[in-house]
């Protein structure tokens, strides 16, 4: 689906008018030409579909005990300053029964791109319900199977899973254009005016509230948690999957910052398809090593640039060679510089394969065996089919949700392409925008509020060391500093693929929910 940018009000009301117009020249037949006219500029506009919402009841077993809940599958109106419905929010709540909702925890849940609906997390984390995944392997053909999520949050909190404007069944409305959501900061203002809104008509203002984002939704969990603090909503937690805070990762500028933050995911990923020479059998002591190496050896080297000494170029590619498994001659070729996109073509070429870019487990075969990057991403393509697929008939026959529109699991095309990355509080810039100053003045207003920080090992999209620097960098006192958690685990991008993963990271999430918003 395209987004066509909508036509000006300006042209039907010159049209309309034409000329001085005196109350008393009014006549029948004009009223009717006006009417007409105020009709046809309508045409331009969206149509504004009515809030609609099914509930549904369903129980689930976690931990050794049923828990039965309410699903409220649904679409809510946010409006601009003047009043006007701008987007139709899609969202589904999961609420326990028997919870106080001043008291029962709270939890927003979105994925990221720009330009991804909630289908990710809602179909493979914490949701009731869950597609099963096959791990490192590819989701066979449908049927595919869901399964109830013994794993689910809902034992500790409520869930709403929201889809952001443009994707799922979310819709722009009305006279709403892409550019006034399509951005970090017209992103999160949609988003709280929908928390807002979902807060108040459900009276959980008084509810422990979190946030919880993948990806993207990391970056949009930063800005928006101190954007709702200044409005005045506090919060107990933020989790933190696969983060994205500062987007010069992506950039192969500077002394070399990327390759310093990405060269562990890259040892992992090796290190899983028995490329380390002499494999430890312990992947996060081989991590720590590599860490050090990277933060210490491998950055004076890439810090010194073209004057770095032949004798310790040699030595930097002969460790870099025993980290990633691709030859110390290639990695001097490479100036001692191996980005993701690289690395992932290199690594198995001697078997014809590439490995995934959000989770470097999963093996494709390009048509080009001789190219110097991969062709597509092989653990996206493992499963996004099943994920839609087990979403759209969850929702027709569980949630009994249906809709006019098909539901929409990305618009990367229209949204990710026109994203605004500019910043209205001058944070960041045009092209790698910085969140990190975002979650740090929100912490400092709020020394209770906590974070935890879930990430793959095999994650080259949002490397793992990358989001230790930058929640180590972000200026706290100790005493808040503590509050920052990091959980790692044996998969990917997206964690709850392995199911291994997905219950360390449960029992993990548990615990964190139980400090940030103890029991009384």
């Amino acid at each position: 689906m395209r987004f066509s940018p909508l036509a000006p009000f300006a042209l039907a009301l010159l049209l309309t008018l034409g000329g001085p117009v005196h109350a008393d020249d009014t006549t029948p037949k004009d009223a009717a030409k006006t009417t007409q006219a105020d009709k046809d500029g309508k045409k331009d506009e969206l149509p504004i579909p009515p809030e609609h919402s099914v509930v549904s009841k369903h129980s689930v077993r976690i931990g050794g005990r049923t828990i039965s809940y309410k699903a409220t599958a649904g679409t809510l109106l946010i409006k601009d300053d003047k009043d006007k419905p701008t987007v139709s929010v899609f969202y589904v709540a999961y609420t326990a029964d028997g919870g106080k909702p001043g008291k029962r925890p709270v939890t927003f849940m979105y994925n990221g791109g720009p330009g991804s609906s909630s289908m990710w997390l809602h179909m493979g984390s914490f949701g009731p319900v869950r597609v099963a995944n096959r791990g490192d392997k590819p989701i066979p053909p449908p049927p595919y199977e869901t399964v109830p999520n013994e794993y689910s949050l809902l034992d500790k909190t409520d869930l709403v899973f929201i889809d952001a404007p443009g994707t799922g069944y979310s819709q722009l409305v009305g006279a709403a254009e892409g550019k006034n959501f399509y951005g970090v900061d017209q992103d999160a203002d949609a988003f709280a005016k929908f928390i807002t809104r979902y807060v108040g008509d459900n009276h959980r203002w008084n509810s422990p509230k979190f946030l919880f984002g993948e990806s993207y939704g990391t970056t949009r969990s930063a800005v928006l948690v101190k954007l709702l603090q200044d409005q005045g909503m506090e919060f107990n937690g933020v989790v933190l999957m696969s983060s994205i805070l500062d987007f010069n990762v992506w950039s192969s500028t500077g002394i070399g910052h990327a390759y310093v933050v990405n060269l562990p995911s890259e040892a992992a990923i090796a290190w899983y398809h028995n490329k380390v020479p002499n494999k430890p059998a312990d992947i996060a002591s081989f991590l720590a090593g590599v860490r050090h190496f990277a933060d210490t050896d491998y950055t004076l080297a890439l810090a010194k640039g073209d004057a770095i000494d032949p004798a310790e170029a040699d030595r930097i590619a002969n460790q870099l060679s025993q980290y990633i498994g691709l030859s110390p001659a290639y990695i001097k070729e490479a100036n001692l510089r191996i980005s993701p996109s690289r690395f992932r073509k290199e690594l198995l070429r001697d078997q014809r394969r590439t490995v995934g870019r959000l989770d470097g487990r999963f093996e494709g075969i390009d048509p080009d065996a001789a190219g110097e990057t991969p062709d597509g991403d092989a653990a996206s393509d493992a499963a996004t089919g099943a994920y839609l697929a087990a979403f759209n008939q969850y929702a027709a026959t569980e949630l009994k949700y249906t809709s006019d529109h098909a539901y929409l699991p990305n618009n990367y095309g229209v949204i990710n392409r026109g994203w605004d990355w500019k910043r209205k509080s001058g944070h960041g810039f045009t092209q790698a925008p910085y969140v990190g100053s975002d979650l740090a003045g929100a912490m400092r207003r709020n020394p209770h509020l906590k974070v935890f920080s879930a990430n793959g090992y095999y994650d080259l999209a949002t490397p793992f060391h990358a989001t230790e620097f930058d929640l180590g960098h972000l200026g706290l006192d100790p005493a808040i500093r503590e509050n920052i958690e990091f959980g790692f685990y044996p998969s990917g991008h997206m964690i709850y693929f392995d199911m291994d993963a997905l219950k360390q990271l449960k029992a993990d999430l548990s615990r964190f929910y139980d400090e940030a918003a103890p029991r009384s």
